[in-house]
């Protein structure tokens, strides 16, 4: 069944359909969520918080595109959530500064390899008007066109903020490079 009939089905009523989008579409949020620097543990949270919007608000969607529309829930549920959070942030920091916890093994094990982990880190540097165009685009293979229309800017301040987040992400990327040669050479 394609996502067209899927949405039809979910649209009136039918919890199979809507159990099969999230089985589809889960995987696609779970890791933007997590690109976009939430910790492992909101990951699931911040998935069902997602599904539960898609859910209100399925007979308003007109869109050409489903992913689009889970991105812009994905994006403004993880703000949400970052919002609410910050009177926790005292909370986060006394546990980051403990010795790595199991939860962060976990993690960590999503990131395949060093590199992986320390691009991870200078993405998570990003201003956040740099930091999402660059995910979606390299790592969701998303069209400026999408891009504009997920974060409701024209086309040509998408391409500025790609362009201005490459040049930022490099000079992140050489200086934690620095860092690790002081700690390798």
């Amino acid at each position: 069944m394609n996502e067209e009939d899927l949405i039809y089905r979910a649209r009136e009523g039918s919890m199979q359909a809507f159990s099969e989008l999230i089985d589809i579409y889960s995987p696609i949020v779970r890791r933007f969520a997590f690109q976009l620097g939430n910790h492992h543990d909101d990951i699931d949270d911040i998935t069902q918080e997602v599904f539960v919007r898609v859910y209100r608000f399925l007979s308003q969607f007109s869109q050409a595109k489903f992913t689009t529309w889970l991105y812009k829930f994905t994006l403004n549920v993880t703000r949400d959530f970052a919002r609410s959070n910050r009177r926790h942030m005292k909370k986060v920091w006394r546990f980051k500064n403990e010795p790595e916890s199991s939860d962060q093994l976990v993690e960590n094990s999503l990131l395949r390899s060093e590199d992986d982990r320390v691009l991870h880190e200078c993405i998570q540097k990003l201003d956040e008007k740099y930091q999402v165009p660059i995910i979606l685009f390299y790592f969701h293979e998303k069209r400026y066109e999408d891009i504009a229309e997920i974060l409701s800017i024209s086309l040509a301040n998408v391409k500025t903020r790609l362009l201005r987040g490459k040049e930022n992400l490099k000079k992140l990327l050489a200086d934690a490079e620095k860092r690790e040669g002081k700690y390798h050479g």
